[in-house]
C-alpha cells in the first residue's frame, strides 16, 4: 500500500461509519446539524425551482437537443477542428430554420392584419350575408355584433407588433438558456453525465440506473412522438390548405405545429377557423365539411389521442399506451407546455421507484449488506 493510500484509509473508514450509522447512535449536535442542513437544502431547492420555473422547458429541451446533436457535432468537429466552433455550427443548424420560419410567419400575419384593418366594412358585410343564410337567422339583427367583432380583431392585429415586442423579452431569456444548455451538453455531455453519476452513493446505484433508464426512455419517447405527430398534422393542414386554395397556407401549418403540442387543444384551433372562412367567404360548403372532418377525425382523434401516446410508449419502452396517454394529457393541463416533458418524467420516475423498491433483490438489500460489512470492518 502506498503512503497516499495509507493516509486516505482512515478517512475512508470514517466515511463508511458515518454512512452506516443508525439514527439512534447520532448525538444531539449531529442531529441538529442534520436538521439544519436538510432545512437549508429544502429552502434552496425550492427557491431554485421557483427561479427557473419559466425556463425549465428551455433547459430540458437544451439537454435533449444537445444530447441528440452530439453525433452531428462530432462530424462537424472533424471538419472544422475546433470544438467550440463545431458546437455553434451544430446548434445554428437547429435555431436558424426556426427563426426563419417565425420571421416569415410574422411578416405574413402582419400583412393579413393590415388587410383586415383596411377592409373592415367589406369583411363585416360578407360575414353578415353568410350568417343570414343559416336556418333561423334570416331575420336576425347580427350586423352590429359582427362589425364589433371585426373591429376588435382589427385592433388586435394592430397591437400585434407590441405584443411580439413584449414577448421577445421572455423568449430571449428562454432562448439564452436553451442555447448555453445545448452548447455545454454538446461539448461536455459525457463529462457532465459522469459528474452527476459520481454524486450518487454506490448503495443507490440500482435506483439511479432505474431512474436513468426511465427518464431517458420517456423523454425520448415524448419528444420523438411529439415531433413526428406535429409534423404529420402540419403536413395534413398544409395539404388541405393548398388543395382548397386557402391563403397563408404555410403560416397556418406552422401555427398548427406550434399549438398542436397540446394533446387536446391543438390543431383544431386552425382547421375550424379555416373551415369557417371557406364557408363564409368562399361559399364552399363541401370544402368546409372536409376540412372539419379530416381535421377532427385524423388530426385530433387519431394522431393526438392515439398515435402520439402509442409512438411515445413504443419508443420509451418504459410506459404502456395508457400511462403515456395519462402522462401527456394530465401533464399538459397541470404544468402547461412544460407538462409535455414533466408528465412522462413523473410517471416514469414513479414506475422506476416502484419497480426498484418492490424488487426481490434491490437497493434496500444492498444497503443492509453494506451496513453489515461496514460494521464488521469497524
Amino acid at each position: 500500500m502506498s503512503e497516499s493510500e495509507g493516509l486516505l484509509e482512515p478517512e475512508r473508514r470514517r466515511r463508511e461509519r458515518r454512512l452506516n450509522a443508525r439514527v439512534a447512535d447520532m448525538t444531539i449536535p449531529e442531529m441538529r446539524r442534520l436538521l439544519v442542513t436538510t432545512l437549508l437544502s429544502t429552502i434552496v431547492v425550492m427557491l431554485f425551482l421557483y427561479m427557473v420555473r419559466s425556463v425549465i422547458v428551455a433547459g430540458v429541451l437544451g439537454v435533449i437537443i444537445g444530447a441528440y446533436l452530439r453525433p452531428l457535432h462530432q462530424r462537424i468537429r472533424g471538419v472544422v477542428g475546433s470544438r467550440v466552433v463545431a458546437a455553434m455550427l451544430t446548434i445554428a443548424a437547429v435555431i436558424v430554420p426556426v427563426l426563419a420560419a417565425l420571421a416569415y410567419s410574422y411578416v405574413e400575419v402582419s400583412q393579413v392584419a393590415e388587410y383586415v384593418s383596411a377592409h373592415q366594412t367589406e369583411i363585416a358585410a360578407q360575414i353578415e350575408t353568410s350568417v343570414r343564410k343559416l336556418p333561423f337567422l334570416q331575420d336576425a339583427n347580427v350586423g352590429e355584433s359582427i362589425r364589433r367583432w371585426v373591429i376588435a380583431t382589427s385592433d388586435y392585429g394592430a397591437k400585434l407588433p407590441g405584443v411580439i415586442r413584449r414577448t421577445i423579452v421572455s423568449f430571449s431569456i428562454g432562448a439564452t438558456i436553451f442555447f448555453f444548455t445545448s452548447f455545454y451538453v454538446v461539448t461536455d455531455g459525457p463529462a457532465l453525465a459522469s459528474w452527476l453519476r459520481d454524486k450518487v452513493p454506490p448503495r443507490y446505484a440500482e435506483l439511479r440506473s432505474a431512474l436513468e433508464r426511465a427518464v431517458s426512455g420517456v423523454l425520448y419517447g415524448a419528444i420523438y412522438s411529439t415531433l413526428v405527430t406535429q409534423t404529420l398534422k402540419s403536413v395534413i393542414i398544409l395539404a388541405m390548405n393548398l388543395i382548397f386554395g386557402v391563403p397563408l397556407a404555410a403560416v397556418l401549418a406552422i401555427v398548427s405545429f406550434i399549438i398542436g403540442f397540446f394533446p387536446i387543444v391543438g390543431s383544431w384551433s386552425v382547421y375550424i377557423p379555416v373551415a369557417l372562412w371557406l364557408l363564409v367567404f368562399r361559399g364552399e360548403t363541401a370544402a368546409a365539411i372536409v376540412m372539419v372532418a379530416v381535421g377532427f377525425l385524423v388530426n385530433t382523434l387519431f394522431i393526438s389521442m392515439y398515435l402520439r401516446p402509442k409512438l411515445a410508449a413504443e419508443r420509451s419502452r418504459v410506459l404502456n399506451f395508457y400511462w403515456m396517454l395519462v402522462a401527456l394529457v394530465t401533464g399538459v393541463y397541470t404544468f402547461g407546455l412544460a407538462g409535455i416533458l414533466i408528465g412522462p418524467i413523473l410517471i416514469g420516475m414513479l414506475k422506476a421507484i416502484i419497480d426498484t423498491v418492490s424488487a426481490k433483490t434491490g437497493w434496500r438489500v444492498l444497503d443492509e449488506s453494506e451496513s453489515e460489512m461496514g460494521g464488521a470492518s469497524a
